[in-house]
């Protein structure tokens, strides 16, 4: 049975990625996703490089 995502592309956001373990097991990677942060999410306040890794961006 696979997860129910809130919205479509969530698999790929920044909160699912930190919620389930991503960012301590891929630390390089995700460090790519947040090196020079160009949008912020309204929703959680993580802040990204791509819109596509947020789930409410808007550009900082």
């Amino acid at each position: 049975m696979t997860e129910e995502m809130p919205h479509p592309g969530h698999d790929k956001h920044l909160c699912h990625l930190q919620y389930n373990g991503y960012m301590n097991q891929n630390f390089d990677d995700f460090k790519k996703l947040v090196i020079n942060p160009q949008y912020i999410c309204r929703k959680c306040g993580r802040a990204a490089n791509q819109a596509s890794s947020l789930c409410q961006p808007e550009k900082l």
